[in-house]
């Protein structure tokens, strides 16, 4: 037997051994962000939909003919930039704050930036609630069967993160600057993701244009809002771009978390 099947069989034996932890973790960090809140888990729901009343009063009326149903067009983008944000930035210091745990037993160590991941995942679950909601308020014929095809969008950005998050974690390990200058990236990220704005509003500007096609966020959140209220699904060569950058991000994220892992005793 190869040693790539040997350690793909150990992979898929590791992850399903502690797999009961994998859902400890994720219930521990939903337990500790509702710990003490009043409203709990209902603050998933009422975050985007505050924050989209507010930024709706402040943009529709400079977008009202370039962007219609604006509330709609942000709270359903801005569902999965946030589940992006959320699970990179946690994952970012999820093996340094694991550091007691990893020195005293064994355990993956991919299992914690892996955890923050499928945490984010579940807050975005309640996010896009809220985002249904909104269009069915606003325009009851946005939602249609292809609503039904929004895990695709979902699960490509979620190895997309997967990858990254994997990188990350394991870069900061080294690098405990790159926690702050992570943020800085995010808030020029979010500007180079057409949240606020059509793509189409930035045809006088070709070379940001084009900056902002290369960021692989815009094909996610693009994709996920033509399922869920345009009525659309993208074109094959659509899909196969997602995939590969999904794909390429999850193969390097790997491939460097595994390179690094072996010496983050030494860090901790």
């Amino acid at each position: 037997m190869s040693s790539t099947a040997t350690n793909n069989r150990s992979f898929f034996s590791d992850f399903k051994r502690f797999m009961p932890l994998l859902k400890n973790l994720v219930s521990k960090d939903f337990k500790i962000k509702y710990r003490r809140s009043v409203l709990g888990v209902a603050w998933s729901v009422l975050n985007p939909l505050l924050t989209m009343i507010v930024l709706t009063k402040v943009f529709e009326m400079l977008l009202r003919d370039s962007v219609p149903d604006f509330a709609t067009y942000y709270i359903v983008g801005s569902a999965l930039w946030n589940f992006f944000s959320e699970a990179t930035s946690c994952s970012l210091s999820s093996i340094l704050t694991s550091g007691a745990l990893i020195r005293k037993v064994y355990i993956p160590k991919y299992i914690f930036p892996l955890e923050k991941c499928v945490f984010a995942l579940i807050n975005f679950v309640f996010s896009f609630a809220a985002a249904i909601v909104v269009a069915l308020i606003q325009n009851h014929t946005l939602i249609s069967w292809r609503t039904l095809l929004f895990p695709i969008p979902v699960l490509y950005c979620f190895i997309f993160v997967c990858g990254l998050s994997l990188f990350l974690s394991a870069v900061t390990v080294y690098f405990r600057d790159v926690q702050h200058l992570y943020g800085v990236l995010l808030t020029m990220w979010v500007y180079l993701t057409p949240m606020l704005y059509p793509i189409s509003l930035l045809d006088g500007f070709p070379l940001i244009q084009k900056v902002v096609m290369l960021n692989p966020m815009t094909h996610y959140v693009e994709f996920f809002r033509d399922v869920v209220m345009r009525n659309t699904f993208p074109s094959l060569k659509e899909n196969l771009l997602c995939i590969a950058v999904s794909l390429i991000s999850l193969g390097l994220g790997a491939l460097v978390f595994k390179k690094a892992e072996g010496k983050f005793i030494l860090h901790l």
